[in-house]
């Protein structure tokens, strides 16, 4: 039961099915699992809400990239296939290599199906709820990501009607947005790129800046993260770092892959003419209010990628790498003693405010019990308590990579063969020797 790679479904109903394996989600790592799954002769479903690479073709903005170089794009049996691997991929050339993914091996996969619910049933398998009816499967894998609910603040509902609020996955492009300047909150990835995005096309922007740390691009005549893969950092298990689970709710280095990749300094923006405000409080009719931590949090994002270069000093030495010399960091913009902590959205001509302040998982859908108090789903690198229940593509589910086009292969491989332990057992021929290979690691 396969389907082409442009996220055709196939025929038929699902009411009444029982599989072996269904993957929940057709992203990088939904795909990932079915490589493998199918590599080992496992039966199983992909159910795709929309189809493959939808949230790349619709939740980025238009001059979005990678911020890894393209060589770390390494999906099982399917490493990055053009011409540029220390280049970072553009929007549509992302969604375009999981296209080509999906139809070198030709996954079953369901696109257009929502699942709207699981959970055990009484014979020690799962109940599938979808918009296509409900099946039966004897293991599940939640590949859906954890980034699902866009996180807006309760104090943004005072805002007037006649700004336009948008989060980061609906902005596009500046010409989306009414005239006047724009209000973007948060300076994470996202925040970080749609107020240097908005910059270049001539915008006035106001940006609050958070706690999110910043990386350099290149250093010492190689990209960081070139020096960061060599000396194993993206394959770390989590156990074995410093903050252990801790790590998993850390906000990402900011840094760009535009125009083949360069530093986002949030002080240069400001001699450029953004206006650059302390993290956001609150909002009492059309008045931001901002903390007076500014200055504190681009001494820390600075802190952060100055410790970086620190490591990769050590290593350099400690190995002999050859590496040109190169001088460090020194601030081009100090914020001034009497630098606002308020902004009224109304005298300013605010136009838009644009919220990137992260987002939420939404695992409401599923009713098996997984989850710590916090509605984080407990696991051991993808494998949770409920015997036949996994995640895959979590930030952090088992190295800094395991989200990342990087790690997720290593990731679903492990799962795999997890799963290939439990129905090995009931499986015989060709589909079993494929089991018993890839569970013996070979």
């Amino acid at each position: 039961m396969g389907t082409s790679g442009n996220g055709g479904a196939p025929g038929g109903d699902l009411d009444g099915q029982h599989r072996g394996v269904v993957i929940v989600g057709g992203g990088q790592a939904g795909l990932s699992m079915s490589w493998h799954l199918r590599r080992a002769g496992i039966d199983h479903v992909v159910l795709e809400r929309s189809g493959v690479a939808h949230e790349w073709r619709t939740a980025r903005w238009d001059s979005f990239c990678l911020v890894t170089p393209n060589w770390q794009c390494q999906l099982p049996g399917f490493p990055y296939p053009g011409d540029d691997p220390d280049g970072f991929m553009v929007r549509d050339q992302i969604v375009e290599y999981l296209e080509q993914y999906a139809a070198s091996f030709d996954p079953p996969l369901y696109a257009g199906v929502e699942v709207t619910g699981v959970r055990p049933d009484d014979g020690g398998s799962f109940e599938v709820s979808t918009s296509r009816g409900t099946l039966h499967a004897d293991e599940v894998v939640v590949a859906t990501g954890g980034y699902h609910l866009p996180v807006i603040p309760r104090s943004a509902e005072q805002l007037s009607g006649r700004i336009a609020q948008l989060p980061s996955s609906v902005y596009r492009n500046a010409d989306q947005l009414p005239p006047g300047p724009v209000v973007v909150v948060g300076s994470g990835q996202s925040g970080a790129q749609i107020a240097e995005d908005l910059l270049l096309a001539g915008r006035e922007v106001h940006l609050a800046v958070g706690s999110a740390p910043r990386v350099a691009r290149f250093y010492r005549g190689r990209d960081v993260v070139t020096w960061l893969e060599e000396m194993g950092y993206y394959r770390m298990p989590v156990t074995d770092h410093p903050l252990r689970e801790g790590v998993r709710g850390n906000t990402n280095h900011y840094v760009t892959g535009r125009d083949g990749g360069r530093d986002i300094d949030l002080r240069s923006f400001a001699t450029r003419g953004m206006r650059l405000y302390g993290r956001l409080l609150g909002i009492t009719g059309d008045q931001m209010h901002f903390d007076d931590d500014l200055a504190r949090n681009l001494d820390q994002a600075d802190a952060v990628s100055e410790s970086i270069k620190d490591t990769i000093d050590g290593y350099i030495t400690r190995t002999g790498a050859e590496a040109p010399t190169e001088p460090r960091y020194t601030p081009v913009w100090e914020p001034p003693a009497d630098a606002p902590h308020e902004l009224d959205l109304d005298a300013a001509g605010i136009g838009a405010v644009i919220w990137c302040i992260g987002y939420r998982a939404d695992y409401r859908w599923i009713n098996v019990p997984v989850f710590n108090g916090q509605g984080y789903p407990t696991h051991r690198r993808g494998v949770t308590s409920q015997p036949g229940f996994y995640f895959l593509g979590l930030p952090w589910l088992h190295t800094w990579g395991s989200g990342r086009f990087s790690g997720v292969a290593a990731d679903a491989e492990h799962l795999a063969r997890v799963i290939a332990l439990r129905a090995g057992a009931d499986l015989a021929g060709a589909g079993a020797r494929g089991l018993n290979a890839l569970a013996l690691g070979s």
